[in-house]
């Protein structure tokens, strides 16, 4: 790797002088190629210029992503970085706000991820999970991007409504997929008011709206259920906050979308990126299939971090400096935003030998070196779904092994696609599904 010489006459880190719009076009569309690409050429400390009005720098560096992480919240705002998604999670949402405001929505969310709830989840995504591969098809290929999304959107529905039934919960459902089913180049109609009165970009703005309209109406009935303080799902915990602070509508519409969107996307495509693996690893399959009729949720949870390891879902954090900082022998000016970059350290051998080889057993035992797997991010902003995720992942692959053995649609690899800001298979880790031998459809089912 070509590391630049640091001087005090160029206190910015080096980077590309394409226009903003190229910079902007290969690191939303071809991040997968483009970063390993800046590495190479700059280092592991990269300074890009991104729409909408983003000075960015990029950093590979394990130590100095520690000190990001471990700097002060009012020095690094994750809110503010994260503002491309601020026109489809809003201004309110855990994600886009910082410092008191961001740790006022945290304590309020945190419980319905954390302790007894994250327990109490288990039985229902086993049922849903259940239910769901009942209705799979063997011996014929499928895309499993879309069955994943499919059930973790289920899931997170039950999490956030406690239901998941309903005609207003049924169109949701439906608008949600779209939401999410949007390409890198979708994101300049977020930001643009122009690009939303024409094309696909009006119709996006439509369905947001549409989005919006369903929440606020089953906020609204919601707030009139007799029962409302016995509770449990993330709605109805956030409409009886005690104290006289109560959360307004808007808030807890932005809190919602969050939840519905961050909190089944990024799950499914961990699954599907793990299918994907699986499916050409006959090897490791089989110690999955092992690991799921053993209970041996250690290797499953592996497995699946393995698989976010390999194929990032999400392929940088974002950390918006109120301030100067120094960082790597930079001098990195306030506004800018500095990304510390998943991919690249997931990717380095230094952190992961043989990093192109998919590897579960590289998360037992001890693991890899505390900060060298972070899908999740880092710091006091580290996702507070995490746990639920990887709970949710192991369950949904041991039901899944115990009762079919996994095998490509085609030898080849997929190609990474980028899809609005996360990291996709290209053909939607299309896989056939084969039942065990001794294994029929009602047994299978009911496998304890």
């Amino acid at each position: 790797m070509a590391v630049p010489t640091l001087t005090r006459t160029s206190p910015l880190p080096p980077g590309p002088r394409l226009p903003v719009l190229v910079q902007t076009v290969l690191f939303g569309a071809f991040r997968h190629k483009f970063l390993p690409a800046l590495q190479r050429r700059y280092g592991d400390v990269v300074r890009l210029r991104i729409y909408p009005r983003r000075q960015v720098v990029l950093v590979g560096d394990v130590e100095l992503i520690r000190e990001i992480f471990a700097g002060p919240v009012g020095t690094f705002h994750a809110g503010e970085g994260n503002v491309v998604l601020k026109p489809i999670m809003g201004e309110h949402s855990v994600l886009l706000t910082d410092e008191q405001e961001h740790l006022r929505a945290r304590k309020l969310l945190m419980p319905a991820f954390h302790g007894a709830a994250l327990r109490g989840y288990r039985n229902m995504i086993t049922e849903l999970t259940r239910a769901e591969l009942d209705g799979w098809q063997a011996d014929r290929p499928f895309r499993a991007h879309e069955r994943m999304q499919a059930l973790t959107l289920e899931i997170i529905l039950r999490v956030v409504f406690g239901v998941g039934e309903g005609p207003r919960l049924d169109e949701l459902r439906g608008l949600l997929g779209h939401v999410v089913d949007v390409g890198a180049l979708d994101l300049f109609g977020w930001h643009s008011p122009t690009l939303q009165k024409i094309g696909p970009w009006r119709r996006n703005r439509e369905i947001a709206a549409r989005v919006d309209a369903l929440i606020h109406a089953e906020i609204t009935d919601r707030r009139q259920v007799p029962d409302l303080a016995d509770r449990t799902d993330v709605l109805s915990r956030l409409l009886t906050v005690p104290g006289d602070d109560p959360l307004t509508d808007a808030e807890l519409r932005d809190q919602l979308v969050t939840l519905l969107l961050a909190g089944h996307e990024t799950t499914a495509t961990a699954l599907a990126w793990a299918l994907h693996e699986l499916a050409r690893n006959p090897v490791v399959a089989a110690a999955t299939t092992k690991a799921a009729d053993e209970g041996d949720e250690k290797y499953l949870e592996a497995v699946a971090k393995e698989a976010m390891r390999l194929h990032p879902i999400i392929s940088e954090v974002a950390r918006r400096l109120t301030r100067d900082v120094d960082l790597g022998g930079y001098t990195i000016p306030a506004g800018h935003t500095v990304l510390p970059s998943i991919s690249m350290v997931h990717a380095d051998p230094a952190h992961h030998p043989s990093p192109a080889v998919f590897d579960p057993t590289r998360f037992l035992g001890a693991g890899p070196a505390s900060g060298t797997w972070f899908p999740f991010g880092g710091g006091a902003r580290r996702c507070l779904g995490a746990g639920f995720s990887l709970l949710e992942a192991t369950i949904v692959l041991e039901e899944l092994f115990r009762r079919y053995r996994v095998t490509p649609a085609r030898k080849k690899p997929e190609p990474t696609k980028t899809r609005h800001i996360t990291l996709v298979p290209g053909d939607g880790a299309r896989i056939v599904v084969h039942r065990r031998v001794g294994l029929g459809s009602a047994e299978a089912g009911e496998i304890a």
